[in-house]
């Protein structure tokens, strides 16, 4: 009789056990349970720790800048902002470039397309030889500006009352009229030519002649008032092309007077 008395208190106390309420935190390791077992909710997420500033990659004094592409008319236009790289005042930079240039030009008859016809330019404007290791295909550079130069002045021609004479002519005499014009502007560098012809079929300089060739050509049909887009556009520019190029091979020997190119 005592042991049945003492098997119920056991099992009394260990009913009451069970229905008191998680009253104390329970150790970690049983938080999850204690949770399940009672109405309380779950604690509130921790805040996300605070994000860092970002911070900018440090910057490289000076912009950066590419080689050039390298034609004439790139000094014009676009080396300007290649060369605006290599010192502040990038128009300031492009201008002396053209003044060297084209003082570079008149030493190019007894000098040839060279090196040194630059830096005797350079010397004649006043400006630092060291302006040549500046460009980075010298005399190709000094080629090139001659090239984009000679445009220039052949479109300011026809701009200044030479296409007024043009329109009372038949098309193939506009056309033979403007690339008289046009290679007349080489006469005065007739015995460098050569020369000029090979510096412009190196590798690194044939896509800038061809480039330069393809726009003389195209700006000769315009100004002899051809405004046509369809297929013929390219055979057109193709056939001048190549007169254009037999002729000035012409001229390399042509010992006449006058320079008969037609």
């Amino acid at each position: 009789m005592a042991s049945f008395l003492a098997a119920r208190r056991l099992l009394s106390t260990a009913a009451a056990r069970r229905l008191l309420p998680c009253t104390s935190p329970p150790p970690p390791a049983t938080a999850a349970l204690c949770w399940l077992s009672t109405d309380a909710s779950p604690p509130p997420p921790l805040p996300a720790p605070p994000l860092e500033p970002a911070v900018d990659p440090p910057k490289k004094d000076g912009a950066s800048f590419s080689a050039g592409s390298g034609a004439g008319g790139a000094y014009r236009t676009g080396q300007g902002a290649a060369s605006g790289g290599r010192r502040s005042g990038g128009a300031g930079y492009e201008e002396e470039q053209q003044k060297v240039l084209r003082a570079s030009l008149l030493h190019v008859p007894r000098m040839g397309w060279s090196e040194s016809a630059m830096i005797a330019g350079a010397r004649d404007v006043s400006v630092s030889p060291a302006i040549v290791g500046a460009f980075p295909r010298k005399e190709a550079a000094l080629v090139e500006f001659f090239m984009d130069d000679c445009l220039q002045q052949l479109m300011d021609r026809v701009d200044a009352g030479e296409g007024e004479l043009l329109k009372n002519l038949m098309l193939t005499e506009r056309l033979s009229r403007l690339v008289r014009m046009r290679l007349e502007m080489q006469t005065p560098y007739i015995s460098k030519w050569p020369q000029a012809l090979s510096i412009q079929s190196q590798p690194a300089n044939v896509s800038t002649s061809l480039k330069q060739r393809a726009v003389l050509v195209d700006e000769i049909w315009h100004a002899a008032g051809d405004s046509g887009s369809d297929i013929d556009w390219y055979v057109k520019r193709t056939v001048l092309g190549g007169i254009y190029s037999a002729s000035e091979v012409y001229m390399l020997t042509d010992n006449s007077p006058g320079l008969h190119l037609f």
